[in-house]
Protein backbone atom coordinates (compact mmCIF):
# COMPACT_ATOMS: atom_id res chain seq x y z
CA UNK A 1 0.00 0.00 0.00
CA UNK A 2 1.16 3.54 -0.47
CA UNK A 3 1.95 5.58 2.17
CA UNK A 4 -0.23 8.20 2.67
CA UNK A 5 1.93 11.77 1.27
CA UNK A 6 1.75 14.36 4.59
CA UNK A 7 2.67 18.05 5.09
CA UNK A 8 5.80 17.04 5.89
CA UNK A 9 6.77 15.40 3.29
CA UNK A 10 5.27 18.51 1.16
CA UNK A 11 7.95 20.47 3.52
CA UNK A 12 10.82 18.31 2.36
CA UNK A 13 10.43 18.56 -1.14
CA UNK A 14 10.08 22.19 -0.90
CA UNK A 15 12.60 23.15 1.77
CA UNK A 16 9.93 25.04 3.89
CA UNK A 17 8.46 24.56 7.37
CA UNK A 18 5.41 22.27 7.72
CA UNK A 19 3.35 25.09 8.99
CA UNK A 20 4.39 27.34 5.60
CA UNK A 21 2.91 24.71 3.87
CA UNK A 22 -0.09 24.15 5.65
CA UNK A 23 -0.52 28.23 5.25
CA UNK A 24 -0.18 28.23 1.53
CA UNK A 25 -2.60 25.04 0.83
CA UNK A 26 -5.81 26.23 3.23
CA UNK A 27 -7.55 27.55 0.61
CA UNK A 28 -9.78 29.44 3.34
CA UNK A 29 -7.06 31.24 4.89
CA UNK A 30 -5.65 34.91 4.07
CA UNK A 31 -1.59 34.02 3.86
CA UNK A 32 1.79 36.30 4.03
CA UNK A 33 3.08 34.25 1.78
CA UNK A 34 4.31 35.61 -1.47
CA UNK A 35 2.70 33.92 -4.76
CA UNK A 36 6.21 32.21 -5.91
CA UNK A 37 5.73 29.81 -2.43
CA UNK A 38 2.68 29.41 -2.83
CA UNK A 39 2.60 28.57 -6.20
CA UNK A 40 6.35 26.39 -5.36
CA UNK A 41 4.34 24.55 -2.67
CA UNK A 42 0.91 23.86 -4.14
CA UNK A 43 2.66 22.13 -7.48
CA UNK A 44 5.09 19.88 -5.26
CA UNK A 45 1.36 18.80 -3.64
CA UNK A 46 -0.02 18.37 -6.85
CA UNK A 47 3.11 16.47 -8.22
CA UNK A 48 3.24 14.34 -5.01
CA UNK A 49 -0.27 13.26 -5.06
CA UNK A 50 -1.44 14.98 -1.50
CA UNK A 51 -4.90 14.75 -1.02
CA UNK A 52 -5.84 16.91 2.63
CA UNK A 53 -7.57 14.51 5.25
CA UNK A 54 -10.27 15.66 5.81
CA UNK A 55 -11.51 12.99 9.05
CA UNK A 56 -7.95 14.63 10.92
CA UNK A 57 -9.32 18.05 9.98
CA UNK A 58 -12.87 17.83 10.54
CA UNK A 59 -12.00 16.86 14.68
CA UNK A 60 -9.56 19.35 14.92
CA UNK A 61 -11.99 22.38 13.74
CA UNK A 62 -15.38 20.54 14.40
CA UNK A 63 -16.39 21.35 10.63
CA UNK A 64 -16.56 19.24 7.87
CA UNK A 65 -16.15 21.13 5.33
CA UNK A 66 -19.82 20.52 4.02
CA UNK A 67 -23.26 21.35 3.00
CA UNK A 68 -26.47 20.08 2.45
CA UNK A 69 -28.50 21.88 -0.61
CA UNK A 70 -32.01 20.68 -0.20
CA UNK A 71 -34.13 21.14 -3.30
CA UNK A 72 -37.86 20.10 -3.95
CA UNK A 73 -37.96 18.28 -7.48
CA UNK A 74 -34.68 17.04 -9.00
CA UNK A 75 -36.33 17.00 -12.51
CA UNK A 76 -37.30 20.25 -12.18
CA UNK A 77 -34.83 22.01 -14.45
CA UNK A 78 -34.24 25.52 -12.36
CA UNK A 79 -32.60 23.55 -9.77
CA UNK A 80 -29.56 22.38 -11.83
CA UNK A 81 -28.37 26.40 -12.66
CA UNK A 82 -29.07 27.04 -8.77
CA UNK A 83 -27.06 24.08 -7.69
CA UNK A 84 -23.80 24.89 -9.88
CA UNK A 85 -24.68 28.46 -8.36
CA UNK A 86 -23.79 27.27 -4.94
CA UNK A 87 -21.03 25.70 -5.93
CA UNK A 88 -19.30 28.15 -7.64
CA UNK A 89 -19.07 30.06 -4.40
CA UNK A 90 -18.69 27.48 -1.85
CA UNK A 91 -16.56 25.28 -3.65
CA UNK A 92 -13.48 27.10 -4.08
CA UNK A 93 -13.76 28.20 0.13
CA UNK A 94 -13.31 23.82 0.32
CA UNK A 95 -17.00 23.06 0.42
CA UNK A 96 -18.80 20.01 -1.03
CA UNK A 97 -22.56 20.13 -1.72
CA UNK A 98 -24.61 17.09 -0.74
CA UNK A 99 -27.81 17.35 -2.60
CA UNK A 100 -31.08 15.52 -1.56
CA UNK A 101 -34.37 15.98 -3.42
CA UNK A 102 -37.35 16.31 -1.08
CA UNK A 103 -40.45 15.64 -3.68
CA UNK A 104 -42.19 18.84 -1.57
CA UNK A 105 -43.01 16.09 1.08
CA UNK A 106 -43.02 17.03 4.63
CA UNK A 107 -42.09 13.50 6.15
CA UNK A 108 -39.20 12.62 3.40
CA UNK A 109 -37.76 16.83 4.00
CA UNK A 110 -37.86 16.16 7.90
CA UNK A 111 -35.94 12.58 7.88
CA UNK A 112 -33.17 14.48 5.06
CA UNK A 113 -32.42 17.07 7.60
CA UNK A 114 -31.75 14.37 10.31
CA UNK A 115 -29.47 12.71 7.85
CA UNK A 116 -27.49 15.73 6.91
CA UNK A 117 -27.45 16.92 10.06
CA UNK A 118 -25.87 12.87 11.25
CA UNK A 119 -23.74 13.80 8.47
CA UNK A 120 -22.33 16.31 10.23
CA UNK A 121 -23.08 19.22 8.04
CA UNK A 122 -21.84 22.65 8.10
CA UNK A 123 -24.71 24.45 7.04
CA UNK A 124 -28.08 23.59 4.34
CA UNK A 125 -29.12 25.70 1.58
CA UNK A 126 -32.62 24.40 1.77
CA UNK A 127 -35.09 25.60 -1.44
CA UNK A 128 -37.71 23.51 -0.30
CA UNK A 129 -39.27 24.97 2.79
CA UNK A 130 -42.74 24.61 3.60
CA UNK A 131 -44.46 27.53 4.95
CA UNK A 132 -44.16 26.14 8.28
CA UNK A 133 -41.67 23.91 9.08
CA UNK A 134 -40.56 22.86 12.08
CA UNK A 135 -38.48 20.65 10.86
CA UNK A 136 -35.52 22.93 10.08
CA UNK A 137 -36.82 25.60 12.56
CA UNK A 138 -35.56 23.18 15.11
CA UNK A 139 -32.00 22.64 13.22
CA UNK A 140 -31.75 26.27 13.43
CA UNK A 141 -32.73 26.88 16.54
CA UNK A 142 -29.79 24.37 17.55
CA UNK A 143 -27.49 26.25 15.75
CA UNK A 144 -26.84 24.68 12.32
CA UNK A 145 -26.50 27.82 9.93
CA UNK A 146 -29.26 27.65 7.32
CA UNK A 147 -30.52 29.92 4.41
CA UNK A 148 -33.49 29.55 2.28
CA UNK A 149 -33.77 30.03 -0.96
CA UNK A 150 -37.16 30.70 -3.65
CA UNK A 151 -39.35 30.14 -0.03
CA UNK A 152 -39.41 31.50 3.25
CA UNK A 153 -40.54 29.95 6.16
CA UNK A 154 -43.19 32.60 8.39
CA UNK A 155 -42.38 34.53 11.65
CA UNK A 156 -38.82 32.91 12.03
CA UNK A 157 -35.36 35.08 11.59
CA UNK A 158 -33.55 32.31 9.31
CA UNK A 159 -32.19 34.16 6.23
CA UNK A 160 -34.13 33.93 2.68
CA UNK A 161 -33.65 34.95 -0.94
CA UNK A 162 -36.64 34.77 -3.17
CA UNK A 163 -37.75 36.53 -6.32
CA UNK A 164 -40.01 39.26 -6.61
CA UNK A 165 -43.06 37.33 -7.29
CA UNK A 166 -45.42 40.59 -6.84
CA UNK A 167 -43.41 42.37 -9.68
CA UNK A 168 -43.85 39.61 -11.84
CA UNK A 169 -47.08 38.42 -11.58
CA UNK A 170 -48.13 41.80 -11.88
CA UNK A 171 -46.36 42.46 -15.22
CA UNK A 172 -47.86 39.48 -16.53
CA UNK A 173 -51.39 40.57 -15.65
CA UNK A 174 -50.34 43.61 -17.01
CA UNK A 175 -49.44 42.61 -20.70
CA UNK A 176 -52.78 40.37 -20.20
CA UNK A 177 -54.91 43.71 -19.34
CA UNK A 178 -53.44 45.82 -22.18
CA UNK A 179 -54.16 43.14 -24.66
CA UNK A 180 -57.60 42.94 -23.78
CA UNK A 181 -58.46 40.36 -21.77
CA UNK A 182 -60.78 40.49 -18.95
CA UNK A 183 -61.79 36.89 -17.97
CA UNK A 184 -58.09 35.80 -16.84
CA UNK A 185 -58.28 32.40 -14.47
CA UNK A 186 -55.13 31.66 -11.93
CA UNK A 187 -53.45 28.45 -12.14
CA UNK A 188 -52.02 28.90 -8.47
CA UNK A 189 -49.24 26.93 -6.97
CA UNK A 190 -49.36 24.91 -3.69
CA UNK A 191 -50.55 27.43 -0.59
CA UNK A 192 -48.19 25.14 1.84
CA UNK A 193 -45.81 26.97 -0.17
CA UNK A 194 -44.36 30.80 0.01
CA UNK A 195 -44.50 30.79 -3.96
CA UNK A 196 -47.77 29.42 -4.25
CA UNK A 197 -48.96 31.96 -2.04
CA UNK A 198 -47.18 35.14 -2.97
CA UNK A 199 -48.18 34.46 -6.42
CA UNK A 200 -51.76 34.14 -5.85
CA UNK A 201 -51.74 36.92 -3.36
CA UNK A 202 -49.86 39.37 -6.16
CA UNK A 203 -52.42 38.13 -8.83
CA UNK A 204 -55.48 39.08 -6.50
CA UNK A 205 -53.49 42.15 -5.98
CA UNK A 206 -53.11 43.02 -9.68
CA UNK A 207 -56.57 42.32 -10.58
CA UNK A 208 -57.71 44.89 -7.90
CA UNK A 209 -55.68 47.21 -9.31
CA UNK A 210 -57.74 46.90 -12.66
CA UNK A 211 -60.54 47.04 -11.01
CA UNK A 212 -61.70 44.03 -11.30
CA UNK A 213 -63.82 41.72 -9.22
CA UNK A 214 -61.78 39.61 -7.51
CA UNK A 215 -64.28 37.72 -6.25
CA UNK A 216 -65.50 36.48 -9.30
CA UNK A 217 -61.78 35.61 -10.72
CA UNK A 218 -61.39 31.76 -11.51
CA UNK A 219 -58.69 30.54 -9.10
CA UNK A 220 -57.67 26.57 -8.64
CA UNK A 221 -55.16 25.79 -6.70
CA UNK A 222 -52.34 22.92 -7.84
CA UNK A 223 -51.46 20.34 -5.47
CA UNK A 224 -47.89 20.26 -6.51
CA UNK A 225 -45.42 22.71 -9.26
CA UNK A 226 -45.57 19.89 -11.76
CA UNK A 227 -47.34 19.61 -15.41
CA UNK A 228 -49.68 16.55 -14.58
CA UNK A 229 -51.06 19.38 -12.00
CA UNK A 230 -51.36 21.87 -14.88
CA UNK A 231 -53.45 19.34 -16.84
CA UNK A 232 -55.61 18.77 -14.47
CA UNK A 233 -55.97 22.15 -13.04
CA UNK A 234 -56.53 23.79 -16.30
CA UNK A 235 -59.27 20.84 -17.38
CA UNK A 236 -61.05 22.63 -13.90
CA UNK A 237 -60.73 25.99 -15.40
CA UNK A 238 -62.19 25.22 -18.33
CA UNK A 239 -65.26 23.66 -16.95
CA UNK A 240 -65.92 26.42 -14.03
CA UNK A 241 -65.18 28.90 -16.64
CA UNK A 242 -65.67 28.33 -20.26
CA UNK A 243 -65.15 31.87 -20.93
CA UNK A 244 -61.32 31.91 -20.02
CA UNK A 245 -59.26 33.57 -22.33
CA UNK A 246 -56.22 33.70 -20.51
CA UNK A 247 -54.74 31.33 -17.90
CA UNK A 248 -52.03 33.05 -15.42
CA UNK A 249 -49.70 29.75 -14.13
CA UNK A 250 -47.87 29.98 -10.69
CA UNK A 251 -44.63 28.29 -12.80
CA UNK A 252 -43.48 26.96 -16.14
CA UNK A 253 -44.45 23.28 -15.34
CA UNK A 254 -48.21 24.15 -14.95
CA UNK A 255 -48.55 26.14 -18.06
CA UNK A 256 -46.57 23.08 -20.07
CA UNK A 257 -49.35 21.40 -18.43
CA UNK A 258 -51.92 23.95 -19.02
CA UNK A 259 -50.86 24.24 -22.74
CA UNK A 260 -50.98 20.69 -23.14
CA UNK A 261 -54.36 19.89 -22.02
CA UNK A 262 -56.04 23.04 -24.10
CA UNK A 263 -54.36 21.10 -26.61
CA UNK A 264 -55.93 17.94 -26.34
CA UNK A 265 -59.49 19.42 -25.91
CA UNK A 266 -59.14 21.50 -29.37
CA UNK A 267 -57.80 24.59 -27.63
CA UNK A 268 -55.01 26.40 -29.79
CA UNK A 269 -52.41 28.64 -27.98
CA UNK A 270 -52.40 31.33 -28.28
CA UNK A 271 -55.02 31.85 -30.90
CA UNK A 272 -58.16 30.32 -28.62
CA UNK A 273 -55.96 31.05 -25.38
CA UNK A 274 -53.27 32.28 -24.41
CA UNK A 275 -51.23 31.18 -20.96
CA UNK A 276 -48.19 32.15 -19.30
CA UNK A 277 -45.74 30.73 -17.06
CA UNK A 278 -42.72 31.79 -14.10
CA UNK A 279 -39.01 30.94 -13.83
CA UNK A 280 -37.91 30.34 -17.35
CA UNK A 281 -36.54 27.37 -16.51
CA UNK A 282 -33.83 26.14 -19.34
CA UNK A 283 -34.92 24.99 -22.84
CA UNK A 284 -38.64 26.49 -22.85
CA UNK A 285 -37.75 28.86 -26.29
CA UNK A 286 -36.95 25.20 -27.91
CA UNK A 287 -40.85 24.35 -27.05
CA UNK A 288 -43.90 25.45 -29.09
CA UNK A 289 -45.63 27.49 -28.32
CA UNK A 290 -42.54 29.25 -27.02
CA UNK A 291 -43.86 30.42 -23.42
CA UNK A 292 -44.44 33.63 -21.79
CA UNK A 293 -42.71 33.69 -18.71
CA UNK A 294 -41.10 35.88 -15.79
CA UNK A 295 -37.30 35.23 -15.70
CA UNK A 296 -35.94 34.59 -12.31
CA UNK A 297 -32.44 34.33 -11.51
CA UNK A 298 -31.18 31.02 -11.34
CA UNK A 299 -27.39 30.69 -11.21
CA UNK A 300 -27.65 33.99 -9.61
CA UNK A 301 -29.85 32.80 -7.05
CA UNK A 302 -27.38 30.42 -5.94
CA UNK A 303 -24.46 32.20 -5.50
CA UNK A 304 -26.54 34.77 -3.14
CA UNK A 305 -27.62 32.09 -0.46
CA UNK A 306 -24.16 30.99 -1.07
CA UNK A 307 -22.70 34.05 -0.43
CA UNK A 308 -24.94 34.53 2.72
CA UNK A 309 -24.01 30.50 4.00
CA UNK A 310 -20.41 31.54 3.36
CA UNK A 311 -20.71 35.04 5.56
CA UNK A 312 -22.50 33.16 8.33
CA UNK A 313 -19.60 30.64 8.47
CA UNK A 314 -17.21 32.76 8.69
CA UNK A 315 -19.19 34.22 11.74
CA UNK A 316 -20.17 37.22 10.16
CA UNK A 317 -24.17 35.98 10.94
CA UNK A 318 -24.78 39.43 12.21
CA UNK A 319 -24.30 40.98 8.99
CA UNK A 320 -26.94 38.68 7.03
CA UNK A 321 -30.32 40.41 6.18
CA UNK A 322 -32.88 38.13 7.32
CA UNK A 323 -34.66 38.71 3.07
CA UNK A 324 -33.15 39.26 0.12
CA UNK A 325 -35.25 40.19 -2.74
CA UNK A 326 -34.07 39.69 -6.32
CA UNK A 327 -35.64 41.59 -9.41
CA UNK A 328 -37.48 39.65 -11.89
CA UNK A 329 -38.38 39.94 -15.86
CA UNK A 330 -41.08 39.30 -17.63
CA UNK A 331 -40.25 37.03 -21.28
CA UNK A 332 -42.72 37.93 -23.74
CA UNK A 333 -42.67 35.08 -26.17
CA UNK A 334 -45.50 33.61 -28.78
CA UNK A 335 -48.31 31.78 -26.09
CA UNK A 336 -49.85 34.86 -25.34
CA UNK A 337 -52.48 36.88 -27.82
CA UNK A 338 -55.39 39.31 -27.67
CA UNK A 339 -58.42 37.83 -27.43
CA UNK A 340 -60.59 37.18 -30.04
CA UNK A 341 -62.90 39.56 -29.10
CA UNK A 342 -60.35 41.92 -29.13
CA UNK A 343 -59.20 41.15 -32.31
CA UNK A 344 -62.68 41.00 -34.24
CA UNK A 345 -63.22 44.88 -32.46
CA UNK A 346 -59.86 45.89 -33.14
CA UNK A 347 -58.66 46.94 -30.19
Amino acid sequence: MNKRVTLKDIAHATGVHVSTVSRALDPKRDTPLTDDVVLRIRQAAEKLGYRPNRIASSLRTQRTMTIGVMIPDITNMIFPPIVRGIESVMEPLGYASIIVNTDSQRGREQRLVEILQDRGVDGIIHTAVLLEDPTIERAAGAGLPVVTLNRRIEGTHIPYIINDEAAGISAVFNLLYDLGHRHIAHLAGPQLLSTGQLRLNAFRAAAADRRLDTKAMTIVEAAQFHETDGRRSASEILLRAPETTAILCANDRLALGAIDHCRKVGLNCPTDISITGFNDMPLLELIPPRLTTVRIQQFEAGAAAARLMAAILAGQGEDVPVETILPVLLVERDSVAAPRSARVTGR
